[in-house]
């Protein structure tokens, strides 16, 4: 029961020498590890090289859409748009910690001072209206987005100095500082998007017409906010390249839109879709008793994975007054029973959070170590006193239901800080005389069951809140304008965090309409330990970097930690078929599924 923040993949930048990297061309690039693949590698472990192409595929997505712009703030996009249609310079591998292989580029020089990097094309890359993809589309491309593009952009690229095509099939880019590490890579994850087609268009904007791209497929059938169809190029350029073998086996991808949850997984019952993937423990527990899982035609199955799950929380918008003061939101944090609502509402199976880089090495436990104290000590007079002296976990309960010590908790901590309670029983603000009061907006109506018991909790202690349910696009409208008290949200990590931390954390997001800084947060100490992160040379400085901003967000109360599971819950008609070797981080990547013959 999750909603993504922000969805990326592991950034990667070179292990290789650079003096040998300036010296010659590279097919590969990794961060800290080996690379696995040898240059002539004809296809990933975790695909079927033989998987049959053809047949047709239905995917749901909840909500509504009415843009096929995915890179603006503006608008809704569809489902699957960069997946499917876009393609990037480089191809990232899922069974390899941290490693990327050539795909629109060929290969890859690094100069050896660290300040550019260059990448070769496939002549052979061309656009779907039969034009060459050139190195002006990506130089183009980088400019819009950093322009145009939606803010996070300006984040992500903010150490490139320039782009520059100095051939056709060559670009080269360079960059502030030499400290970057995972910079080469980031260029190579960036969508490439045609010049020629966006020239006398206005890219700022949402739009419904089909772009012109270079991916495996194109957009065949367009239903404004109920459907969008994909077809499978017969004759594309990349299909044969060893990063591409085995994937993008169906001729048809459609994802159909519901508005609500329920009414999608009736659907999926009813055969109205081909593969669900369920987010709620509760309907995957009792919702699945229905004849084609008992006969076999829907495959149940759970399947292990072990990326990082980042954080899952009911999230402050610190903006707001009621929550500006940390005592506040530390005392809230207490009247959320996890125990108790985890055994009513999950059958007892979620785990839960208390990092914001859970389940991974990152997270921090513990007492700062030696390299992490290095790291926190200059601000010592900065940071709560915690920070250095206690390791960090969300309040605990018995799970009876009777959350009575930590009521008294909350009690006590916002009595202390001087909310005192009033005639009607709502605390008041010692500032401004205002009730402590706020409301919870959420898409889902499924997250009403866990977030009525814990409002009954809150005015057992003096604090009055309500819970909103609002359509997705009045969602997405409002956190973009962060125009909420409270909400959940997701924070996820990759296994190599890095410039996406600046769109998280950074003050200069706070009050940036569409960045992902939406719990508002301002703090130079952070701001400075994400800029040490992104500098972070080895994988050892890269972990006590994470641990100690971890330390930092924690004790700053900014989040009620939620839960997450380490596993994929998949329901699939038996129509489809997969690999026999799955990725542990991403085991449900659909790209390498197939229609069984």
């Amino acid at each position: 029961m999750t909603r993504p923040l922000f969805l990326t993949a592991a950034l990667l930048v070179s292990t290789l020498p650079q003096a040998s990297l300036a010296a010659e061309p590279h097919y590969a690039l990794s961060l800290y590890g080996d690379i696995k693949y040898a240059a002539d590698f004809t296809h990933f472990d975790y695909v079927n090289p033989d998987a049959p192409k053809g047949g047709a595929v239905k995917f749901q997505a909840i909500g509504t859409f009415d843009s096929l712009n995915p890179h603006v703030i503006k608008g809704n996009p569809a489902a699957g748009l960069d997946a499917l249609t876009n393609p990037t310079l480089m191809a990232q591998s899922y069974d390899e910690p941290f490693t990327m292989y050539g795909y629109v580029a060929q290969s890859v020089e690094r100069a050896d001072d660290n300040m550019s990097i260059s990448f070769n094309l496939r002549p052979e890359a061309q656009w779907n209206d039969g034009q060459q993809l050139t190195a002006d589309d990506i130089v183009w491309t980088f400019n819009t987005l950093v322009k145009d593009g939606a803010p996070f952009y300006r984040a992500y690229y903010g150490d490139v100095k320039s782009a520059t095509a100095e051939t056709p099939t060559r670009v080269t880019f360079t960059f502030a500082h030499a400290n970057n590490r995972e910079l080469p890579l980031i260029i190579g994850q960036m969508p490439i998007l045609p010049k020629h087609y966006w020239d006398g268009k206005d890219f700022s904007q949402s739009t419904l017409e089909p772009p012109v791209n270079a991916g495996p497929y194109t957009i065949s059938n367009v239903q404004p906010g109920r459907s969008i169809e994909y077809s499978r190029k017969k004759d594309w350029w990349g299909a044969g390249l060893a990063v591409n073998k085995g994937r993008y086996n169906f001729d048809k991808i459609t994802y159909i839109y519901f508005r609500d949850p329920n009414v999608a997984l009736e659907a999926f019952f009813a055969g109205e879709y081909d593969l669900q993937q369920e987010n709620i423990a509760k309907l995957w527990n009792a919702a699945y008793d229905v004849a084609p899982v008992k006969d076999g035609r829907i495959i149940k199955q759970e399947i292990a994975n072990t990326r990082p799950a980042g954080l899952q929380g009911f999230i402050y918008n610190t903006r707001r007054p009621v929550f500006a003061d940390p005592k506040v939101r530390e005392a809230l944090a207490y009247a959320f029973d996890f125990e108790w609502e985890n055994k009513q509402f999950a059958f007892g199976s979620y785990v839960r959070t208390r990092s914001y880089f859970e389940n991974s090495e990152l997270a921090a436990t513990g007492l700062p170590s030696e390299k992490e104290l290095a790291i926190l000590e200059p601000y010592r007079d900065q940071l709560p006193a915690e920070v250095f002296t206690t390791e960090y976990n969300p309040p605990k309960t018995d799970g009876s239901g009777n959350n009575r010590m930590n009521l008294k908790k909350a009690a006590d901590i916002l009595d202390a800080a001087g909310y005192k309670v009033g005639a009607d029983g709502i605390r008041i603000s010692p500032k401004d005389g205002k009730p402590l009061e706020f409301e919870f907006v959420d898409a889902n109506p499924a997250f009403e069951r866990w977030i009525l018991p814990f409002i009954q909790n809150l005015k057992k202690i003096g604090v009055k809140a309500s819970f909103r349910v609002v359509d997705e696009a009045q969602y997405i409208n409002r956190m973009q304008t962060f125009d909420f008290d409270m909400t959940t949200m997701v924070v996820p990590q990759s296994d190599s965090p890095g410039n996406e931390q600046r769109e998280f954390w950074m003050s200069d997001k706070a009050d940036m309409n569409g960045s992902r800084n939406y719990i508002g947060l301002k703090n130079t100490v952070v701001d400075e330990l994400v800029e040490q992160l992104i500098k972070a040379q080895t994988r050892e400085d890269l972990v006590a970097h994470c641990r100690a901003l971890d330390r930092v967000l924690q004790w700053n109360f900014l989040a009620i930690p939620n839960w997450y599971y380490n596993k994929w819950r998949l329901a699939w008609w038996s129509k489809l078929e997969h690999p026999e070797n799955l990725s542990g981080t991403t085991p449900a990547i659909l790209d390498t599924w197939w229609v069984k013959q």
